[in-house]
């Protein structure tokens, strides 16, 4: 697959990052910037090849069906997790369906697969480029992590038979680089925080850029809706949102009491989207430490969640998901950063699956509004872009089998 606007990435390669003079230090004077994944390349992954990914504030991914928007989706998702620390094997439980389909296998019968990406924040601009051997067995084999034309990490596997790579981390002083094994099951760049001093300009600047790459990668919600489960009562649990929506009716029983604001926000952008009059969204206790969520049309009997169709579901969905945050949303957010220097990203695959015209020129527009304040972006994906064509902030990219 191709992206419209995309562009050869190179991969990981081997050895050790060249010795090179005192790296700048990171300006702490400069205005704070929330760290964000601007694009992602799948130099190899899935279906794709060679593809880069631009992202702005509000990412549209269009194209037909098969052009790779999902994985896309998941590469991200997948980037995501790694970063949070989570091991390889759980990221890719199938590895073998992340190799390119007409991949060769090498001489030791090893295949794999490439993806990367690149923030921005306060370090500047970070590249993130990962090798993957997916068979016989599932490592990573490759890493290099780069910022402001200097090697910042980079791994290789050394010995097949060591379940690590060697890995070489600038330092500037007065050795040049820092050589020291990694698991090869665990994304480097995450654990460069425990194993970096910080004493010269160089470590400041690789903990600098391993930070803003991991703040940003970890701020992501991947949501689809499943409005099958969103019709039925739910479990009273934490509040927090689950990617299926499924307990979206405990989230409103607990928002609705926490911000009158945002409640009220959510309440205009359902009366945009649903059927009918609606004059609150509500959620009631039942039976058995459960919960139910239910329409006030204003007129008597409210109207239960059961009652409402696809479309609308999914659109009430999307909608709480805009107006809340990492305090509501099930995200690995990262804690030890304040809130206001982080931005949560949005993955929604099928953004206007099951939308009328109405539900969708609605949510885009929440989207923009939402994802123009900067605390929030979102990425999802459509078969068809047209209808947004031109709309205020939102950035469309087309797909290609």
């Amino acid at each position: 697959m191709t992206a419209s606007s995309a562009s050869a990435a190179p991969a990981p390669t081997s050895g050790a990052p060249a010795p090179t003079p005192a790296a700048p230090t990171v300006d702490d004077r400069a205005h704070p910037v929330r760290p964000r994944v601007t694009e992602l390349r799948l130099s190899a992954f899935a279906g794709h090849r060679r593809t880069v990914v631009p992202f702005g504030p509000l990412t549209l991914l269009a194209g037909p069906s098969g052009c790779g928007k999902t994985s896309a989706l998941r590469a991200y998702e997948a980037l995501a997790r790694l970063g949070g620390g989570a091991a390889l094997a759980a990221v890719f439980p199938d590895p073998p369906a992340c190799v390119p389909e007409r991949a060769r296998p090498d001489a030791q019968h090893r295949r794999g697969f490439r993806l990367g990406c690149t923030t921005d924040g306060p370090a500047g601009p970070v590249r993130l480029d990962l090798a993957v051997q997916a068979e016989p067995e599932l490592r990573i084999v490759g890493e290099r992590l780069t910022a402001r034309g200097l090697v910042l990490l980079e791994t290789a596997l050394r010995d097949p038979g060591r379940r690590s790579v060697q890995a070489a981390w600038h330092t500037a002083g007065t050795a040049p680089v820092t050589r020291a094994p990694l698991p090869d099951d665990r994304l480097g760049t995450a654990l460069l925080p425990l194993r970096v001093a910080g004493k010269t300009d160089g470590q400041r600047l690789v903990l600098a850029a391993a930070e803003q790459t991991v703040v940003a990668l970890r701020s992501a919600f991947a949501c689809d809706p499943r409005p099958g489960r969103m019709r039925a009562a739910a479990p009273v649990g934490s509040g927090r949102l689950l990617g299926g929506c499924d307990n979206l009716a405990d989230v409103l029983w607990r928002t609705r009491a926490e911000c009158g604001r945002r409640h009220a926000l959510l309440v205009a952008a359902v009366r945009a989207g649903c059927a009918g009059p609606v004059e609150d969204v509500l959620a009631e206790l039942g039976g058995g430490g459960t919960v139910r969520a239910m329409l006030d049309r204003g007129d008597g009997p409210h109207t239960g969640l059961d009652r409402l169709g696809y479309g609308e579901l999914r659109y009430l969905a999307l909608a709480l998901v805009l107006l809340t945050g990492p305090g509501v949303l099930e995200v690995d957010a990262p804690g030890e950063v304040p809130a206001a220097l982080r931005t949560l990203t949005v993955l929604a695959d099928g953004f206007d699956r099951g939308l009328d015209p109405c539900q969708r020129t609605a949510l885009l527009e929440l989207a923009a509004r939402m994802c123009a304040r900067g605390h929030i972006r979102l990425v999802g994906t459509v078969s068809d872009a047209s209808w947004a064509a031109g709309a205020a902030g939102a950035t469309v990219v087309h797909l290609e089998p």
